[in-house]
């Protein structure tokens, strides 16, 4: 059972990352690019993370992949900022 619900949480996480990808080469401007990417990657990324933690056995393990998924959740936002503010930098919007 626990397989069953690791496997699916993982394809979840899968179908999320293409979502993302989509929508990266669809999308009309960079912000709206910028928007599908980082919700998609993240949502993608957590469900992938809770289901390697179903597989794994031990504490260390576990932390390790949770503190990765931090960190990686922290780059997201900063970059995905990054990019906002140099995009509207150049669009001349100064809100």
């Amino acid at each position: 059972m626990i397989d069953l619900l690791s496997s699916a949480l993982i394809v979840g996480g899968l179908f999320f990352y293409l979502a993302g990808t989509i929508g990266l080469f669809r999308l009309p401007d960079t912000l709206c690019r910028l928007h599908a990417v980082t919700k998609a990657d993240n949502l993608g990324l957590g469900l992938l993370v809770f289901g390697l933690l179903l597989q794994l056995n031990d504490l260390l393990s576990m932390l390790k992949v949770l503190l990765i998924w931090i960190l990686v959740l922290a780059a997201s936002a900063g970059g995905g900022q990054l990019i906002a503010r140099h995009v509207q930098h150049q669009r001349g919007d100064q809100s």
